[in-house]
């Protein structure tokens, strides 16, 4: 697969913060592997809604697997999976970032030959030949991480409804202190301390108010 030419006119002038989910490339081999995953498992067709569903959690899938006991979440961790990180933060709005350009994706792999949908009573997407071998050239470590994630949540996910899943979703993406997720608590400790951190030291939200040497605000 070739990059699009947009991004390598962006490639001149990187951003300061690379983020690889807002890589058109990264999004679209993930995708690829989702895709190829759920023909593995005999689930080839599925929704642009459930889709959107399944793109986000098999990437972020501590959010759905929140026991410290259950065995896959081990094998999650052990394939590199951290439930700590700040994108964990703020899981709702990533969502809705994602599941806006997933369409837009969808298309670049529809028009690469990766991907075809088809009509059954509603459309549904598919991977196709060229799509799967492109998939089973993917060796890097997080391909293997990602592939791993998508064969559990998968599993998981396809015996809840459209409905089901929907408020599954919601829930999870919700980031509240008695919500299961275990490291839940001490992201919203890490927001704490650092409202508690701007509020001691004002000038860090307000240069101007920077302190001079006597102590005292400008």
């Amino acid at each position: 697969m070739t990059t699009p030419h947009l991004l390598a006119r962006d490639a001149d002038d990187p951003g300061p913060v690379v983020v690889p989910e807002d890589d058109v490339v990264f999004r679209l081999a993930q995708l690829v592997l989702l895709l190829a995953s759920l023909q593995r498992l005999r689930q080839p067709g599925i929704s642009l809604e459930r889709l959107g569903c399944y793109d986000f959690l098999v990437a972020n899938p501590l959010l759905v697997i929140t026991d410290e006991n259950d065995a896959d979440r081990n094998r999650l961790l052990m394939a590199g999976f951290d439930g700590r990180a700040l994108s964990y933060a703020s899981p709702a709005h990533r969502f809705t970032t994602r599941r806006e350009r997933l369409q837009h994706d969808l298309a670049l792999l529809v028009a690469y030959g990766l991907v075809a949908p088809s009509v059954d009573k509603s459309v549904l997407y598919m991977v196709t030949p060229s799509g799967l071998d492109l998939a089973g050239k993917f060796t890097a470590v997080y391909a293997r991480s990602y592939r791993l994630s998508a064969g559990i949540l998968i599993r998981r996910l396809s015996r809840l409804s459209d409905t089901r899943l929907r408020e599954a979703v919601r829930t999870w993406t919700t980031v509240v202190r008695n919500a299961p997720r275990p490291e839940v608590l001490d992201l919203l400790d890490a927001v704490d301390l650092l409202h508690d951190h701007q509020a001691a030291e004002p000038w860090l939200e307000n240069p101007a108010a920077s302190p001079r040497a006597d102590g005292q605000l400008t």
